[in-house]
């Protein structure tokens, strides 16, 4: 028999599988990854993997640089008894603003290009906690749906 698993226990678990290879290519490209800052670039697939563990809603917003130009989304997650659990709040450290939030069904199949990375992370952290659940592939949203604002 297992523990159960504990917010903490989660929360390590990511932290020590974020690494370059899982982070996303777009942030790569804007500003590297390092273990100085591990969450940047790991916003949606960490959503992705906390939702498998604990279900909720996924939430994605927008991100404005400093100076207000859209630099892209930003993702977390409305446990559900409507906590909201941002694992990777603390990557914006140059002012950005995140705006706009709305609640997005969980992408059916995989993620047209996160899925190898996703994959990897959830491998990883089920290396550190033990098999997960929910989905790796399919869908627990019961399908698409439109974002909209929350």
């Amino acid at each position: 028999m297992t523990s159960p698993w504990t917010l903490l226990g989660v929360d390590a678990a990511l932290r020590g599988s974020w690494a370059a290879d899982t982070c996303s290519p777009d942030d790569l490209d804007r500003a590297g990854w390092h273990p100085g800052n591990p969450a940047w670039g790991h916003c949606d697939i960490t959503a992705l993997v906390v939702h498998d563990i604990f279900g909720g809603r996924l939430v994605r917003g927008e991100v404005h640089a400093a100076h207000g130009v859209q630099q892209g989304f930003h993702w977390w997650n409305s446990l559900p008894g409507g906590i909201e659990l941002d694992l990777t709040r603390e990557q914006f450290r140059d002012g950005q603003v995140v705006s706009a939030a709305c609640a997005l069904a969980r992408p059916v199949g995989p993620l047209p290009h996160r899925w190898a990375e996703y994959l990897l992370l959830r491998e990883r952290v089920a290396a550190r906690l033990g098999s997960l659940p929910g989905p790796a592939g399919g869908s627990s949203s019961g399908g698409p749906e439109e974002p909209r604002d929350i």
